[in-house]
């Protein structure tokens, strides 16, 4: 008898885990991802010209690692905002410039990711480049973070300006030493576009749009952005050079959590 107590334990253990696949949701019945509604383009179907580097696929962004949602690296906007780039991109071109855009449209779990890093007090592995003289703790409280962003709209984008002919970025090494967003430009990370005075994603005053220390060729860039960008009707947040919204917005209301990805467009 005692023989026969491992067997049927073994047999009990095997239909219980039989029942426990059984009862697994299988991937026919997952839970879809959103699509994106029908006014939601690629930018480089309407302007392939733009260049694009979308830095939150990658880890060189405040977070330190990929953020969530962002499946491939492309810019997903509403439509009306993509056609308004492309007007401004044809002016800029002319004057031997180009729009680089950094970040579009954002889903909300993207948002999340970064909620869930502003809470985590420990983690300031990228501290010393996009927020050195901020404690982490009044990000929240200083607006450099927040539960909802105007980028999950879709008429919102981080973008900057490029001298032509562009010169590649070179890519970001994890664990290379960090230096401070808000340093001279030979001392910052390098960019190819550009110098605005700061870097993209700086958490400080010397982002601000108007900030009275930025003079000269920094000034006259932030002032050829803005401009090229006012006149087909984006915004700009004081508090952030590279973020613009374009008015009226198709989606003032609506955050939308569709993955960054061509699959989440109708019809790709």
């Amino acid at each position: 008898m005692t023989r026969l107590v491992p067997a049927l334990r073994n047999i009990a253990l095997g239909a219980a885990a039989l029942l426990a696949v059984a009862a697994a949701p299988s991937p026919a019945h997952a839970k879809p991802e959103p699509k994106a509604p029908p006014e939601f383009v690629a930018l480089r179907d309407v302007d392939p010209t733009i260049i694009q580097e979308m830095r939150y696929i990658t880890p060189h962004n405040f977070v330190g690692e990929p953020v969530d949602g962002y499946r491939k690296p492309m810019c997903i906007l509403t439509a009306p905002t993509a056609k308004a780039l492309h007007k401004a991109q044809r002016a800029l071109l002319r004057k031997g410039y180009s729009l680089k855009v950094y970040d579009c449209y954002r889903p909300q779990r993207a948002v999340d990711h970064f909620v869930r890093w502003a809470k985590d007090l420990g983690d300031e592995r990228m501290k010393a480049e996009f927020y050195p003289h901020v404690d982490k703790s009044r990000l929240f409280a200083d607006g450099y973070i927040a539960e909802k962003s105007g980028h999950s709209r879709g008429s919102t984008v981080d973008l900057t300006v490029v001298r032509l002919p562009a010169l590649p970025t070179r890519p970001y090494v994890p664990g290379e030493r960090l230096r401070p967003c808000f340093g001279p430009r030979s001392e910052r990370f390098p960019d190819n576009s550009v110098d605005m005075g700061t870097g993209f994603d700086c958490f400080d005053p010397l982002a601000h749009t108007d900030d009275p220390r930025i003079k000269g060729k920094q000034r006259a860039n932030r002032d050829l952005l803005r401009s090229a960008l006012a006149r087909q009707g984006f915004s700009n947040l004081p508090e952030e050079w590279w973020h613009f919204t374009h008015k009226p917005e198709l989606f003032p209301d609506t955050y939308f959590d569709f993955p960054v990805s061509p699959r989440s467009l109708r019809g790709k």
